[in-house]
Parts: C-alpha cells; structure tokens; sequence
C-alpha cells in the first residue's frame, strides 16, 4: 500500500502543473516532507522546475516573483506553524495585485488540532482577506480506500478551488490557499512509495509534454500584472541559459545609441513609434482598428497609464495624439506621445488644462497625479474590460468603460497641437530636471535611475524597481524609448520581499533581470540573497542606492517636521532609520560579487557588465539634502515649463 500523505501531495502537485504551474517553491519542513518528496521526483523527471528557500517569506515573494513575471501558477510550500503566516505579505501582494500565488500549507490532521502539538496553530483561514479561494484539504476519513479513490476524494476539494486563481465576472484573479493536513508516516517508507513516486514523476513529464505540444499554457494572471509577451522567452528551461542576450534597438529620437556618460543627459520630443498590433499579446487591451487621428476638437484629455497598463495604451495615445503620462512600471513608457517629467508639466498652467483623464492601470505613485484625478474639473475615464484586484467596486468615482474604443468617444478628440505642446514642454521640463542634477557635485540620485533604465533597455534586461524614493525617481527621468519590461510590487507597495521578487522574476522568464531599489528595501530582504549550494543561480544584477537610512520620509511632511530642531532627532531616529550596515560584507558574507560605483565613470562601467549571475552595486549617496534636491528638481522643472509656454 502506498503511503497516503505521498498520494494526496503527488496529487495537489499534479493538479497544479497541469493547470501550467512549471515552478515550485519549497521551504523546508518536517510536517511538509510529503510534498517535498513529491516534487524532488517531480524536478528529477522534468516535470518542474523547483527551488528551495529556508525563509518562507522568501519563498512566498520567490514565487510572486515567477507568477508575475510569467502570468503561470506557481505555488510555495511550506511546514505548519509560524511558516505558514511568513507567507501573509506575499499573499496581501499577489492579491492585490491579482497574481495566481499557491499556498500549499502543510498541516496536523484533526485530531491533533487544538491539543497542544507542536507547531501547531489554527491555519484554515489565515489569509481569509486575500485568498481568493481555500479549503482544509483532509486525510481520507477511511483508510481502506484505494489510491485511485484517494486521489478522486482529494480532487473534488482541490478543483474548485484551483479554478478560483482565474478569477470570474466578478472577481479577478489572484492567490489560493490549500491547506493539506497530513498524518503520519511524512516519507516514503516502502518500496511501493519509491516506485510510486518515480512512475508518477515520469508519467507526469510525459502528459506535460503532450498537453504543452498541442497547446501552451495559458496565462490566468490578471492582464495588467504580468510582463507582455514579447518580453517572455518562449520555454523558460530549468537549467539557466548563459547565452549573451542580444541587445534591444534603443535609441533616442535622433537615432543616436545610448550608452554614453551620466551627466550632462539631453531630452529632445518623441521616440521610436509604437509596437505594432501584431506583437500585442494575449490578454492585453485592443487598440481601436482605425489609427487615423481623431479630428481636432477642443478638449484637453491625458492619457494616465499605472502600474501594468501595457503597451496597448502607448498605441492608443499615439494613434488618437493624446500626451501619455506613464508610470515606469505601466509597461507603457514607449512612443511619441510619452511625455517626460510629466510631474513637472502637471504642475505648470499647462496641466492645469487638463480637462479629462483616461485612466488605464492603477496609479500609484505622484501626488501630483493623485491630485489631478480629484480635481472636480477634470473627467475620469477608467478603461476596465474585467474586474480590478486593487479597489472594491463602488469604491472609486470614475466612469468605468470596457474598451479604449469607448474611452475615445468619451473624451472626444482633442485640440490640435494639443500633444505637440506637451512634446515640447515635456521635453524642456526633462533637460531642466537633468541640468539641476548636472549642477550639484557627484552623482545624484537621478543620475542613477536614469543610468539604470537606459542600461536595461540597452541589453534587454527586465528592470525590477523597488518602492519608495526610487520608482519615484525613474518616475522623474525615466526617457520614454523602446519598450523596457518593468516588474514592481506596486499591489500594496512594499519594500519587503523585493529582492526575492527579482529572484523569482529571473527564474520566471529565464531573462537576465537588473533590480534597483533603496538600501533599506535591499536589507530588509537580504535574506533573499541565500541560495543552497546547488540551488539555480540567476542572471541578477542588483543596484543599491545607499544613502544610510529612509530616504523617502525626507521628501514627506516628516522632512519638513524634521528640519524643527524640536523634532529633528525624533525624525531622524524613527523616520530616517540611519543605519552603518557594510553591504559589501554583507555581500561576501552570501558569496555574491560586490562592486561599489562613487562616480558616474564607476557607475557606467558597473551597469555596462553582461547581467551574468548575481552582482551587488552598491552607489553610495547622501540623504541630508534629499529633501531640498527632490523639491528643486520638481520646481525648476515646472519653471522651466512655464518659460518655454510664456515664449510660444
């Protein structure tokens, strides 16, 4: 007789890849051992591809990190107890952000709940708020069954279940929670187990191969969260592919290659245009048929792409010639009608004639734009063909319509020259904001994401960007260019599990994958830096902008608050967060090459190195004058605007 707990965990491992799933993550554990079992014969046949983490809120963003970046299933497994909460802030992301994460939660059977057995907590429920759907997967009440039988029982539980990850009308798609309470023996104990597992395993790899030959996967992730397909590799394999990646045609709109040095950026209007409908991939918003300019009218509308808008909404902009103003991680800053340092313009008299908004995606970042959307002046139209993970419906005051198509005939066509103006302005505001960097001595932080965000484009790398000061900062200077694929965990915007999200990304999409984020997002996961001996190593690059502390309280109300001396070492302390952490130790201490850039000839060298294994760049910066830089560099360039508008 086989051994029940390996039927039920070969079983929820089955489910799961033939619903697409090619990744897993496990942490380890005794109560967990079933399916750990199940899924070292299942990455042995081919089957899987499976990683191991000994933090489970690594394992949990590991996995985020894959299902994200993929749009495919992927689950983590962890033992009982307080393994199965590590998993909470991962969860609270994916389902914010609507991405088909898989709790698989080992468990004590019934009779041991409630007693006092180790490890013992009462998981049933545990991300009720989150969780698009859960069951308490129990042993077979009745010992005699067969395995068939046992794997029928456990599949009418898990069915729908699993299905809840694609979401319905009403509910979009997002994690699961399947809570597998095991008994004992947790191993294979007999020669029956050992050849269960490996015919299972093989014949597992087989009926993968045949369902994925006549028919791929299909992406269940909410459209807006996953990376667009062109930025995927076809088959990621497990093994990691070293071939240099080719370089992605970047050019700015004179046609010149970018690589040059940091400082002393130009900015001049538009880009190279807009991918054509036929790299549009499976999911995303369709672009109305005709791309004949609309008719010049008298309305002043902008087009605002969020967080995962995609690239269909850089198409509208431009085939309708409406100012786009994208967030780095919309993955729709590409085009002519992208607008750069579109803060700036927003606040100059140009924005204030901004009569109408279509909104695409979730906005996460500006103030500014958080103010343009409240103003009782200006029309909102949110494009939303299927139901959102970030809002409750009925929460949020926009006009909600299916389709671009629609959203055009809403705002109506827009004053001629309307989008030309905005070129020119945005494009003055941009040269502004570099030449205030330019002029203070070093490196600033605008130089850095700037540097960044060209690289990545230059070497087709996937950009991971951390929250807090540093999206803002891409947000600032980012040139719209050729299409860059950006990955952020803007669902609630965290900066915990950045660092494994990057890891699950690289595994996820089998791409080289640049991340940049904040010293304190890199510490607060530096744990995501441990990998096993053995364990796949991926193409990551990492770039750490350290200034010693919590940078972004600087630029809130806390930085004024704290240049009170009343109050300035309560700021400092509880807000600033300054710190003395060597990164480079830190660095050597998990086996990962460091190198460290103090200049923009550094920093170049750094960023122009193939993205091949894990690297830490470490740009060291001040935080003491964050405050001052960051409202200088938004006010001159609204300055900057006004000028260029009062000599037209």
């Amino acid at each position: 007789m086989i051994t029940p707990s390996l039927v039920t965990a070969t079983t929820v491992l089955r489910a799961l890849v033939l619903r697409g799933m090619a990744h897993l993550v496990v942490a380890p554990g005794s109560r967990s051992a079933p399916l750990a079992y199940a899924a070292a014969a299942a990455h042995a046949s081919g089957a899987l591809s499976v990683h191991v983490r000994i933090d489970e809120r690594d394992a949990g963003f590991t996995a985020l990190g894959i299902a994200r970046s993929t749009g495919l299933p992927c689950a983590v497994v962890t033992t009982s107890g307080t393994a199965v909460g590590e998993l909470l802030p991962a969860v609270m992301e994916a389902s914010h952000a609507g991405v088909p994460v898989v709790v698989l939660s080992a468990d004590r059977p019934p009779e041991l709940r409630g007693t006092g057995a180790n490890q013992t907590t009462r998981q049933p429920g545990i991300f009720e708020n989150f969780a698009r759907a859960a069951v308490d997967l129990l042993p077979v009440r009745d010992p005699g069954l067969g395995e068939a039988e046992q794997r029928a029982d456990a599949e009418s539980f898990l069915t729908p279940v699993l299905d809840a990850l694609h979401g319905s009308d009403a509910t979009p798609p997002g994690p699961v929670h399947v809570n597998v309470a095991l008994r004992d023996p947790l191993h294979p104990v007999s020669d029956d187990d050992h050849r269960h597992l490996h015919t299972w395993a093989r014949a597992l790899a087989e009926e993968v191969e045949r369902a994925r030959a006549e028919e791929p996967p299909a992406r269940i992730a909410h459209s807006w969260s996953v990376l667009d397909e062109p930025f995927l590799t076809p088959d990621a394999a497990p093994a990691p592919d070293r071939t240099p990646t080719p370089h992605l045609a970047c050019q700015d709109a004179a046609g010149t290659p970018h690589g040059t040095p940091l400082s002393r950026y130009t900015m001049t209007p538009g880009g190279p245009s807009a991918p054509d409908d036929a790299t549009r991939s499976e999911g995303t918003l369709p672009v109305p048929a005709s791309t004949v300019r609309a008719r010049p009218g008298s309305s002043h509308p902008v087009v605002l792409a969020g967080d995962g808008a995609g690239a269909a909404t850089a198409r509208f902009a431009q085939a309708h010639g409406l100012p786009l103003l994208a967030e780095p991680s919309s993955n729709a800053r590409t085009g002519d009608a992208a607008i750069a340092s579109y803060e700036s313009l927003l606040a100059s008299s140009l924005g204030a004639r901004v009569d109408s908004v279509v909104l695409v995606g979730r906005p996460t970042l500006s103030r500014t734009v958080s103010a343009l959307l409240r103003r009782p002046d200006v029309s909102v139209v949110a494009v939303r063909p299927e139901p959102v993970p970030w809002f409750d419906r009925g929460r949020r005051p926009e006009q909600e319509v299916a389709g671009f198509a629609e959203a055009a005939g809403v705002v109506g066509p827009a004053e001629d020259g309307w989008l030309e103006t905005w070129q020119a302005a945005g494009a003055v505001a941009d040269a502004a904001v570099l030449r205030h960097a330019d002029s203070r001595p070093g490196l600033t932080r605008l130089h850095v994401a700037r540097a960044v965000w060209d690289a990545s484009c230059e070497d087709g790398s996937v950009l991971v960007v951390g929250s807090s000061t540093v999206v803002r900062d891409l947000d600032l200077v980012a040139r719209a260019q050729a299409p860059l694929p950006v990955v952020a965990n803007r669902g609630v915007a965290g900066i915990d599990g950045t660092l494994a999200t990057a890891h699950g990304v690289a595994l996820g999409t089998g791409r080289p994958v640049r991340a940049v984020m904040g010293d304190l997002t890199f510490l607060h996961d530096s744990g995501g830096l441990l990998l096993g001996t053995g364990e796949r190593v991926p193409d990551l690059h990492v770039v750490v902008v350290n200034d010693a502390g919590g940078g972004i309280f600087q630029t809130l109300e806390h930085g004024a608050v704290g240049q009170d001396q009343r109050y300035a070492a309560t700021v400092e302390r509880f807000f600033g967060t300054a710190h003395s952490v060597s990164i480079a130790e830190l660095c050597a201490a998990h086996g990962v090459e460091y190198v460290r850039a103090d200049s923009a000839i550094e920093l170049t060298a750094a960023l122009a190195a193939p993205v091949v294994g894990r690297r830490v760049v470490e740009v060291p910066l001040e935080r003491e004058t964050l405050r001052e830089f960051n409202l200088a560099a938004h006010e001159v360039g609204a300055r900057a605007v006004e000028e260029f508008l009062a000599g037209r």
